[in-house]
């Protein structure tokens, strides 16, 4: 079973009827017969059969090492007279919606011994009843506002979800407690601005510790009572950190349907913010915005009122388990932890002070500890080469990473205590440690007990294994270069010779231990292997064999074998810091002057997987390009490529992603050279495993098929659906990402297109468009949309400068109609959207009028649509088949109807999207919702920002899905938000 599989308890349920059937059993003898003794010794023999059922039912999601730490662990936490340490669990009203799910993962924790205290909110549930009964949710600094009406409907939908949550775990056999007040009393927040809403003074946990010492799990609502009696409404969230600051758990855990917080950059899940280290930076950052940033100072401030042993952990309750009993977790993990230092050999171990380090080397150092080493020798050793020491500041961790100019660097000491294992400070201090080293050799023992030999082969691309002792690395891609650096290490006596793969030595290693077994001699009963990263080598290299990591099962004559490794493996990491791979895509872009490009360039420095090698503008060339800087830390050169030099480049496989950003009309001269070059060359030297470079053009030159018929008179015919079979249009959103996959050319759509094809296909793939007339879009778009000129530099051999074609000023703050009619953009919105009707049987004249404007702001596009309608439809249908559409799509926003949610968003302009909204994100909003009193005709807006969404980001999005990306990667979609 792989660590990811999606737990489920069938034995559970199994189980609770065991237990039920036993017990009736017993019950079923007379009073004589079955003594009060034997009765309880039943009980907890089935009791302990439960528990050891689900144990190893743990072992399906982490090793049996794992799950049995963090077992005792958090047994250990509470103690009969504090029975709610474990943990606080908040269970936000949405994941309420899937009770199955959530009662299952309570009850594995019940059914190991487990006791977490659960708090729950209802939002969703309330407003959808609060809605129905006609009352208007009202919110202020995104508090609700709570009058008796609210009140009285928000205490019966919180006693009514309680309710079936205590059902549902006592239907699978997991004994429940509702406590629906009695804990937390309140005074009022601001009786005159927020109504009946508390902030809670005093928490009384003698209802919670007496339901844990019955043995049942209790549920609490958020809803406190004031001195007077009167109940009050307070926030879940709230409700749950004041509760953690009082009970002090070990773990205070908020699960959500997203199952944690995520990365604004790589769209990522953060697996871990150690906010001692990390939270300066991370709220300095760019994407960590809004309801974000109010999440990270919320979790802090609960987190400094705590015990360092605290954590918060952000999850979905399907992953609870693999969050609570793994290393690696599931969800985001929030803790305090200690900052790091990082001292070089100019300070070295002055900097944590000589005494402390010789007492951790003393305590920890298993050579030392064994007798093999002493700690003055360990101390000599430590000038015998440049050094920088690593660690925490209470010492749980201590590494030492010898550098050597010109030398791979060699990590001589990794020193842990329990404390920093079991915390993971070890896994922040080696993330630290390959922040600063891409290559790196280390060793391990295989009986050390604080850091297992599990640890080490997780985080290494490949180890040598002999006699129990190991030989670990990363960032090295060839045998011939782990070769080599073995020779140099054992040359220099940089590692001892029984952790290398050579032969025997006639003299003893350092230190006097014994010479190490030839890898050729009699076989000693144990064997040797070794392991590479597959990825590195790319298929079986001469003298390596290929198998599952540490089970290769013959000794080798050459002293190495390869195997598949996890490379990073699972370990936590830091939240600002994502991994990349290690040979990027390389990107050349064509047309790298305009507003475009410079988008683009902005996103490509950023992105984890690809690297601009190449870019091309004719007024630049030899100049640097500004604003991006390559994974060397080079500088990049504007050149100013011709059609051989492409040719060349392509045919040599130097280029896995072409991308044209040029004027319409000039793209087709550069692809005729890729293709010239990519046909020149044998499939086994193109880039892209045989595929070539692919090619995104970012011009209207291949995006439909010109014709002279008007697509506003003309119905659905085969030829609208046989678009150019070479090219690709590259919609994610509305036209599948498979095709972009499999594409070598994809044709990256137009700004205003964007916009106005996901505004209407919806729409148009229900069929609910009148087929009689044709929608009508009027769009507005900042000045930056009508392109660049060159401006000749200020002085000879100067930089040559661009500006705007129009500008605010020139525009006198007002707006300019252009091609009013027949403009190149309605031509293709009504040439794809004729497709999607074809596919949806819709047929019908599918051509839309459009007419744009430049606007005095510099980016950004507004558009407003007005959409004749086949059937009458509401205002609430139109926003349920839009909502429907687009979920899941991380770049596209669907205002709600409400005109508070979207302003507790931050959107400004309510349910209709202003330019705030548009301006400087990535994706595309819509709102608007307006339907005619005859329910025939909706004006929805929509809008983006023409240089993102409506260029750079798309064609990043098409690149990420052309090379086999992850499609976001680079984009910081928190930034759509």
């Amino acid at each position: 079973m792989q660590a990811t599989t999606k737990l489920q308890i069938p034995a559970a349920r199994i189980i609770a009827g065991q237990r039920r059937s036993g017990l009736l059993a017993v019950r079923s003898l007379g009073p004589r017969a079955r003594p009060s003794v034997v009765q309880k010794r039943y009980i907890q023999s089935n009791a302990q059969t439960d528990r050891d059922t689900i144990t190893r039912l743990l072992y399906s999601i982490g090793t049996k090492r794992e799950v049995e730490r963090h077992l005792r662990i958090f047994s250990s936490s509470s103690h009969p007279s504090q029975p709610a340490k474990f943990a606080v669990i908040k269970v936000g009203g949405a994941v309420l919606s899937d009770l199955d799910e959530l009662a299952l993962s309570l009850s594995f924790l019940y059914r190991v011994g487990l006791y977490p205290v659960i708090l729950h909110g209802a939002g969703p549930q309330l407003n959808e009843i609060i809605e129905n009964e006609g009352v208007v949710p009202d919110y202020i600094d995104g508090i609700r506002v709570t009058d008796a009406k609210t009140l009285q409907i928000a205490r019966r939908v919180f006693m009514e979800e309680n309710l079936k949550l205590v059902a549902a775990l006592e239907k699978l056999g997991t004994r429940a407690r509702p406590i629906t007040s009695g804990v937390f009393s309140a005074d009022y927040l601001d009786k005159d601005k927020y109504g009946l809403v508390g902030k809670i003074t005093k928490i009384d946990k003698r209802p919670i510790e007496a339901s844990i010492r019955a043995g049942a799990l209790p549920i609490l609502t958020s809803l406190a009572e004031s001195n007077e009696g009167q109940i009050l409404n307070v926030n879940a969230d709230i409700a749950a950190g004041e509760l953690a600051k009082e009970l002090e758990p070990m773990k205070i855990v908020f699960l959500n349907e997203k199952g944690g917080l995520f990365h604004g950059v790589t769209g990522e899940k953060l697996d871990v913010i150690n906010l001692d280290e990390e939270y300066d930076q991370l709220m300095k950052e760019p994407w960590v915005k809004y309801g974000t940033k109010l999440k990270l100072r919320e979790f802090k401030e609960l987190l400094d009122h705590l015990p360092r042993s605290s954590s918060v952990a952000v999850i979905s309750a399907d992953s609870l388990q693999k969050e609570l009993f793994t290393d690696s977790g599931a969800g985001t993990l929030i803790r305090r932890g200690y900052k790091l230092f990082k001292h070089d050999n100019g300070v070295g171990i002055a900097g944590i002070g000589a005494d402390r380090f010789r007492q951790v080397v003393h305590d920890r150092d298993p050579e030392v500890l064994s007798g093999y080493s002493s700690v003055t020798e360990v101390l000599n050793n430590l000038g015998k080469s440049p050094y920088t020491v690593y660690g925490d500041e209470p010492l749980d961790v201590v590494a030492v990473v010898a550098h050597p100019p010109g030398e791979i660097p060699v990590m001589t000491k990794l020193l842990a205590s329990r404390q920093g294992a079991l915390n993971n400070v070890v896994d922040n201090v080696f993330e630290k440690i390959r922040k600063d080293h891409k290559k790196l050799f280390w060793t391990a023992r295989a009986d050390d007990e604080v850091i297992p030999r599990q640890w080490h082969w997780e985080r290494a691309e490949g180890s040598f294994t002999r006699n129990g002792r190991s030989l670990f690395w990363y960032g090295v891609n060839k045998v011939e270069e782990v070769e080599e650096a073995v020779k140099t290490f054992e040359q220099n006596g940089r590692i001892e010779r029984v952790y290398l793969p050579v032969g025997p030595s006639a003299k003893p290693p350092v230190g006097g231990g014994a010479p190490a077994a030839s890898p050729t001699a009699a076989p000693s009963g144990k064997r040797e292997y070794s392991t590479l990263a597959r990825k590195a080598f790319g298929g079986v290299q001469q003298g390596f064999g290929v198998g599952r990591r540490g089970l290769s099962s013959s000794a080798m004559s050459t002293g190495l074998a390869a195997s598949s490794a996890n490379g990073r493996g699972e370990s936590r990491g830091y939240a600002t810091s994502a991994a990349a791979p290690e040979q990027p895509k390389r990107v050349a872009l064509i047309g790298a002057r305009g507003y475009t490009g410079s988008a683009l360039v902005k996103l490509l420095g950023e992105h984890p997987g690809l690297e601009l090698t190449k870019v091309s503008s004719r007024a630049l060339k030899g100049f640097e390009l500004e604003g991006y800087t390559n994974r060397a830390g080079q500088k990049v050169i504007y050149e100013d490529l011709q059609t051989d030099d492409i040719e060349k480049l392509e045919a040599a496989g130097a280029i896995d992603a072409w991308v044209l950003a040029l004027p319409n009309g000039l793209a087709a001269r550069y692809v005729g050279a890729i293709e010239k070059g990519r046909n020149s060359a044998s499939p086994s030297s193109r880039a892209n495993n045989g595929k070539g470079g692919v090619i995104v053009d970012l011009s209207a030159d291949y995006r439909f098929k010109t014709t002279p018929q008007s697509p506003l008179s003309s119905s659905v015919s085969s030829e609208v659906t046989a678009v150019t079979e070479e090219w690709v249009y590259g919609l994610p959103e509305l036209y599948g990402r498979q095709s972009i996959q499999d594409a070598a050319r994809v044709s990256n759509p137009g700004c205003y297109a964007t916009s106005a094809q996901l505004i209407l296909a919806p729409l148009v793939e229900e069929g609910l468009v009148d087929p009689q007339a044709a929608p009508t879009i009027f769009g507005l778009s900042g000045y930056s949309g009508a392109g660049t000129v060159t401006i000749d530099p200020e002085t000879p051999g100067g930089r040559p400068r661009s500006a705007p074609k129009k500008t605010g000023e020139s525009l006198g703050g007002g707006v300019l109609g252009y091609s009013l009619t027949d403009h190149i953009h309605e031509r293709e919105v009504g040439w794809h959207l004729a497709k999607l009707a074809a596919k949806e049987g819709a047929g019908g004249k599918e051509g839309v009028a459009f007419v744009p404007t430049v606007a005095p702001w510099f980016s950004g596009i507004l558009m407003t649509a007005s959409i004749p309608l086949s059937k009458r439809l509401s205002a609430k249908d139109v926003h349920n088949i839009y909502s429907k559409r687009y979920e899941g799509e991380k770049l596209v926003n669907v205002f709600s109807l409400n005109d508070k949610e979207n302003k507790d968003l931050g959107r400004k302009g309510g349910v209709m999207p202003m330019l705030t909204d548009v301006e400087g994100k990535q994706g595309w909003s819509v709102g608007g919702w307006g339907v005619h009193s005859g329910g025939k005709r909706v004006v929805l807006m929509g809008g983006l920002d023409n240089l993102l969404k409506g260029a750079a980001t798309q064609c990043l999005q098409n690149v990420n899905l052309a090379l086999g990306l992850d499609e976001f990667a680079g984009i910081p979609v928190e930034e759509n938000k």
